[in-house]
């Protein structure tokens, strides 16, 4: 796709504009029930049944001396209701409430309900990713990540036996999108039930029965198999609204390092995070597990160890662009990493 070239972001620049967006997306009136219904077990990964892992991901934090996102206003009163705000959107609660609501419009009016960033972010996300599959599927991609190995293949077909995942799939319209695209191997996955409800009766309702959906929380993931393409349109996001979200943006990475396949792709797009943040945060998260790898006894971890999980290949570049402070940034960012 022909696009603008941003040059270099600025961080703060980014995120203060993109949180801002974020608590857009919440009324005043806007399901009081999610605050009322907060307690320990609602939170985002609450059913764990193995207290090592998030103790585990607590001691990684402490030694990497992780900090969670600044507050950007100078009034302290502010900062606490924005972080308030946001922090519903890091709870199952909100989500199970919102997506209740969001069955209830489908069914009485047909509503499709909200899409996360727009449809025109939609949209791109998913031409975009149909045009860096094909690039790799022809040998295309080779000057940006040395060791992708594959054969030539006519681009289109290849798209048909390439397995998708989307995470936090909502609604799945964005599934839907990539089926247009030509995806056929399409799963998406919920932490709740209302979601994956609504998901299935949209694609069913709009000629999309093929699309798999299942009930799945990122941070503790049942599934046994991996995909070659993973897609993440806001999950991040959320989590990281949680309270704990800087912790359990580390379990995050844990876990979908184990549902991409080898040599597949991780597509993910942000408001929270801008490029170079979320390039950081891969290259923490391939430091962590190499560093981690030395002390692991089975085969398959010490292949791990021997290669960074994660690298960056590419990112969209046609976004629209704000000019802020003399700099200029974007609201959304989407990024692609390749899986090793």
């Amino acid at each position: 796709m022909v696009g603008i070239r941003l040059p270099p972001e600025d961080p703060e620049l980014s995120s203060q504009q993109s949180r801002g967006a974020v608590c857009d997306l919440v009324s005043d009136d806007e399901r009081s029930v999610a605050a009322d219904s907060w307690s320990i077990k609602s939170d985002y990964g609450s059913t764990l049944d193995d207290d090592q892992r998030q103790t585990d991901a607590s001691e990684a934090l402490s030694a990497a001396n992780y900090r969670a996102p600044s507050d950007y206003s100078s009034d302290k009163e502010e900062a606490d209701a924005e972080e308030a705000a946001q922090s519903m959107l890091g709870l199952q609660s909100y989500w199970d409430s919102a997506y209740a609501d969001e069955l209830v419009n489908f069914r009485e009016h047909g509503h499709a309900g909200e899409v996360w960033f727009g449809a025109d972010v939609m949209e791109v996300v998913a031409s975009w990713t149909k045009g860096l599959c094909i690039d790799i599927s022809q040998g295309c991609m080779l000057n940006h990540v040395d060791d992708i190995k594959s054969e030539p293949v006519e681009g289109d077909k290849s798209l048909c036996t390439r397995s998708v995942l989307d995470i936090g799939t909502g609604n799945g319209l964005l599934l839907q999108e990539l089926a247009k695209q030509g995806f056929s191997d399409l799963t998406g996955t919920d932490y709740s039930e209302g979601a994956i409800q609504l998901a299935r009766s949209l694609a069913d309702r709009d000629g999309f029965p093929n699309i798999n959906f299942l009930v799945d929380d990122i941070l503790e993931s049942k599934l046994e198999r991996q995909f070659q393409l993973v897609m993440d349109k806001g999950t991040l996001d959320a989590i990281g609204l949680h309270p704990d979200g800087p912790i359990k943006r580390m379990m995050y990475w844990d876990s979908i390092s184990r549902l991409v396949a080898p040599g597949g792709l991780l597509v993910i797009t942000s408001c929270n995070s801008t490029k170079n943040e979320l390039m950081q945060e891969v290259e923490s998260f391939n430091q962590r597990r190499i560093g981690g790898s030395q002390d692991r006894e089975t085969p398959r971890d010490q292949e791990i160890g021997r290669d960074p999980p994660f690298q960056f290949l590419s990112y969209v570049r046609s976004y629209p662009t704000f000019m802020f402070g003399g700099s200029e940034g974007s609201c959304v960012t989407t990024l692609a990493f390749l899986r090793s």
